[in-house]
């Protein structure tokens, strides 16, 4: 099983963007994710023609993936 984190935002048009965090440390509480979240808006790191990819926060979650392998072949 395979988690990540996923920290949801806005873009400046108001589109949704997300981070996904690999292997995220499991006991993050709201307030610690939130202010990094808040660093990278005021950051303005993530830019594309113009538009701040990070404007505004939405959200974050953990998601937890389960794989099972039905068959695989190898050469």
């Amino acid at each position: 099983m395979s988690k990540t984190l996923e920290l949801r935002f806005s873009s400046s048009e108001g589109k949704a963007n997300t981070l996904v965090v690999q292997d995220p440390k499991p006991d993050l509480d709201a307030l610690t994710v939130q202010n990094a979240m808040n660093q990278l808006v005021q950051q303005n790191l993530f830019e594309r023609n113009g538009m701040d990819q990070h404007a505004a926060i939405k959200g974050a979650r953990y998601v937890e993936r389960i794989t099972t392998d039905v068959f695989e072949i190898t050469e």
